[in-house]
């Protein structure tokens, strides 16, 4: 072996898929910090097998990556030799000091850290603990994959006979008679495909209407609060002014929302995160009220598909008569969030500027996932799939609300639902819900708290337990942690 080549390597253990990774970055970081000098030969590559158990077509790749990078050179019978004239490091730019340069930004995207997270709560993994509760998730292992995989390859050999790069911004028409089929049956929803329009998950629809909806003069929009910092987020960063109205155990507070409002955002449902449903005289109350003021509704129809007590009631938009409804769908939660597939049922006025704005947001959405899904949903396979799942979440939830009430019901009170894939409950005592936050973690126990769904001060102090992801053991597990921690 060459005995100057004395260099440490650590690398992954065969079979790995990173040897070769590991390889180029480690002889790479020893050239440019000076251990391995210019002109100094590297091994044969068929040395690398005795020195440290590499095959000779990896280090060939690992020689070719630096030699094309011009970290090495390499000459028929001189082997390969580090460079002389090594290629200068890419230099990373400090911040900018041109002056008033941050001006040109928006001001929304340059909030602080701490703000910006308590806009957006981003979906983290898993904690290391099972028992996550984790909030917005369904059961990942019980997508019908094969199913998926089946009707996907069907879609896929239709494109041999389709044009080439031509995609409805509005959606594809197949999908989006079949979304019109799937609401009617399963919500009322009364519309027909070309009131559609195909999103990119809900949070697309949010944003597609913020930009719609949003006016010169930063008009009032009312929200629920607590609600859906994601929705609220949308409309903040198109320069809405947020007009929070609480909610109480019949759902908005129809008779709080301010008389400037032009927009309000509601879940009636499943109010998110609390789990009221609300009730019918408010529903005609805020139909009323917002065709006096020619005010808009966002009907975000949350957790809808999965219903375990009493029979829903009708949604908005199916007794809306002043064509004043958007109302807002997804299949995050009835299949799969990764697929990025939502939906708004838009009244007619509205329908141009929505499609003019899904075209300049990102041109289509994937037709091939669209194609996939309408296959889905014409066979009858999504409604098996959520009567399945249903049954499933109802055990867990029953799981979930025995075990609270019985070992927590002294700190916990879980909050009146009938819906929805997670349980709210209001912690006893005032000024709690950090610490116990906190103790949980300490505990491997990630749990979110209420006060995070609030503009301004919180009304009310509680845990939000999503179950949907969460077999009937971590569950356990994780009200036995939930438990040691309101003790401590």
């Amino acid at each position: 072996m060459e005995p100057l080549f004395q260099l440490e390597i650590a690398l992954p253990p065969r079979g790995s898929r990173s040897i070769l990774a590991a390889l180029h970055n480690q002889l790479r970081t020893a050239i440019l910090d000076g251990r391995l000098k210019p002109g100094v030969r590297l091994p044969a590559t068929r040395a690398w097998g005795p020195l440290y158990g590499v095959s000779r077509n990896t280090a060939v790749a690992a020689y070719d990556l630096l030699l094309s990078e011009g970290y090495v050179t390499a000459r028929r019978g001189s082997g390969t030799v580090v460079a002389r004239s090594l290629p200068r490091p890419i230099e990373r730019r400090g911040p900018t000091r041109q002056p008033g340069a941050r001006r040109r930004l928006n001001p929304y995207y340059l909030a602080p850290a701490p703000l910006a997270a308590s806009r957006m709560p981003s979906l983290q993994p898993a904690a290391p603990c099972p028992s996550a509760f984790q909030v917005g998730i369904p059961d990942l292992a019980s997508f019908p994959f094969d199913a998926w995989r089946r009707l996907s390859n069907r879609a896929m050999r239709r494109f041999k006979s389709r044009p080439p790069l031509v995609a409805d911004p509005q959606g594809e028409a197949p999908l989006r008679a079949a979304i019109a089929q799937h609401v009617s049956f399963a919500r009322a929803v009364a519309c027909n495909p070309g009131d559609i329009v195909v999103t990119a998950g809900a949070q697309q629809a949010f944003d597609l209407l913020a930009r719609v909806l949003t006016t010169r003069g930063r008009p009032a929009v009312a929200l629920e609060n607590p609600g859906y910092p994601p929705l609220r987020a949308a409309f903040e960063a198109h320069g809405a002014r947020i007009s929070p109205v609480p909610v109480d155990a019949e759902g908005l507070m129809v008779d709080r929302i301010p008389a400037r409002a032009r927009v309000v955002c509601v879940t009636p449902s499943h109010q998110f995160p609390l789990g009221t449903a609300m009730s019918a005289q408010r529903r005609l109350a805020l139909l009323e009220l917002c065709q006096k003021r020619g005010a808009a509704i966002v009907e975000d129809d949350y957790d809808a598909e999965f219903r375990f007590m009493d029979r829903p009631l009708d949604a908005l938009q199916t007794l809306d008569r002043a064509q004043c409804v958007f109302y807002v769908g997804t299949f995050s939660k009835s299949l799969l969030p990764d697929l990025r597939l939502g939906y708004i049922v838009a009244p007619p006025w509205a329908l141009a500027a929505l499609v003019a704005a899904k075209g300049l947001a990102d041109g289509h959405s994937s037709v091939l996932t669209q194609s996939t899904l309408a296959l889905m949903i014409s066979e009858g396979r999504l409604t098996r799939h959520v009567r399945s799942m249903q049954r499933l979440y109802r055990r867990r939830r029953e799981v979930l609300l025995e075990g609270l009430r019985a070992s927590l019901l002294r700190w916990l009170e879980p909050l009146p639902s009938a819906a929805g894939l997670h349980v709210a409950a209001r912690i006893v005592g005032a000024g709690r819900e950090a610490a116990v936050i906190e103790s949980a973690a300490r505990r491997g126990l990630k749990v979110g708290g209420l006060a995070r769904y609030y503009a301004g001060k919180p009304a009310l102090e509680g845990l939000v337990l999503g179950y949907g992801n969460a077999e009937e053991g971590a569950i356990r597990e994780g009200l036995s942690r939930l438990r040691e921690a309101m003790v401590e």
